[in-house]
């Protein structure tokens, strides 16, 4: 059942970053960039996002909650990000960013396989 499961995973993978994009597109891209070397906007860039530091785009001044993560050493992987989509305040509050928009986990799931899995943007 595992195996079974982990190849599930495997072919649905590339359709969860398609639509991942799109989910970016429609809910995170009028505040962040995903693609490398495009500026930050009201949100820093996020190409290169997995295994980055928490508020580690040095382009972007950061709130003193995500300063202080950066400072405690997090950084962004799988987990972090998804609980941080869910709800970016109680992850680290005061945090400057509002909400994602984003409707439900299979939602945040695509949106998180495509920024974790997206280096190359």
């Amino acid at each position: 059942m595992i195996r079974l499961a982990a190849s599930l995973w495997l072919v649905a993978a590339p359709a969860f970053a398609t639509s991942g994009a799109a989910l970016f597109e429609a809910h995170c891209a009028s505040c962040h960039a995903a693609a490398r070397g495009a500026p930050a906007g009201a949100g820093p860039n996020l190409a290169g996002l997995s295994g980055r530091a928490v508020g580690g785009d040095p382009a972007f001044d950061y709130s003193p909650a995500l300063q202080a993560a950066r400072a405690a050493g997090e950084a962004w992987d799988e987990g972090r990000l998804r609980r941080f989509l869910d709800d970016p305040e109680a992850t680290y509050p005061g945090l400057w960013m509002g909400g994602t928009s984003l409707r439900g986990t299979a939602d945040v799931a695509a949106v998180v396989a495509y920024l974790m899995g997206g280096s190359e943007r």
